[in-house]
């Protein structure tokens, strides 16, 4: 009986393992196992429906259902064709690499101890001092075009400005770009 508990156990580890680095040997520190780009790293949701699952594989239990294409996402995580991924709010899950797009989108965010509903300034220049193209509340999201580290391009389709509005804003007021990357 104590052997085939010791056989279980086992099994279980190597099971765990095999999620974590597949055959071949362990990842390098930093790259993804399957596609050999760096984690984590941004992308967005490509559809308006993405089933978020506990683990990979559509057997898995679905965790939450996403409804906004183009919402960013952070790919933490890589095996076969899945993709454990992260929301803007912490929220972790498996999700199709085929529902993922390379694609660079962020969210506003709101500032931290601040005042939730104070509306974000896009800049017509990457300068504090610039006029405003539009005032964006926090959970808007663009498309990203270029980051400097500080600033960021961003792209915006708002339905009262009858299009799109490209603009820049302050790249730490934003999820989707890490602080001091540059996006060209």
């Amino acid at each position: 009986m104590r052997s085939h508990a010791l056989l279980a156990a086992g099994l279980t580890l190597l099971a765990g393992s095999a999620l974590a680095a597949p055959a071949g040997g362990a990842p390098e520190p930093g790259v993804g196992p399957v596609t050999k780009l760096p984690l984590p790293r941004y992308a967005s949701l490509k559809t308006d429906r993405v089933n978020l699952r506990e683990g990979p594989s559509k057997d898995h239990r679905t965790l939450w259902v996403f409804q906004r294409a183009g919402l960013p996402v952070e790919i933490v995580a890589e095996f076969e064709t899945w993709r454990r991924i992260r929301d803007s709010e912490g929220t972790e899950g498996w999700v199709l690499h085929s529902l993922l797009s390379g694609r660079r989108t962020a969210i506003v965010t709101a500032p931290k101890g601040g005042d939730r509903s104070a509306p974000v300034p896009l800049r017509s220049r990457a300068d504090e001092a610039a006029s405003d193209e539009a005032r964006l509340q926090a959970g808007v999201i663009g498309s990203v075009k270029t980051c400097t580290g500080t600033w960021c391009r961003l792209i915006v389709a708002l339905p009262e400005k009858r299009g799109d509005v490209d603009g820049f804003i302050r790249q730490d007021r934003l999820w989707g770009v890490y602080p001091n990357e540059k996006v060209e």
